[in-house]
């Protein structure tokens, strides 16, 4: 999953350098957090969110395959 959440957030960005995922497990689901330069923040959240919630609905998608709960937390 944090190849997914980087190549999305890598192609949405100007500055892909800066795009870094990490994942952490916790409490038997895996949350999956995506951090970007400030300037780019609002290219990954979108308007009303929408663009991290397309996100969110692409992992989760993906996730179903591997009967793993998956949480996407974008960082500042």
């Amino acid at each position: 999953m944090k190849e997914l959440v980087k190549v999305i957030a890598t192609s949405l960005v100007d500055h892909p350098e800066e795009v870094e995922v990490t994942e952490v497990e916790k409490e038997g689901m895996t949350v999956v957090q995506l951090k970007v330069a400030k300037e780019d923040m609002g290219k990954v959240i979108g308007k009303q969110g929408r663009i991290a919630k397309s996100i969110r609905t692409v992992v989760k998608a993906a996730s179903s395959k591997c009967d793993k709960k998956v949480v996407v937390d974008i960082l500042q």
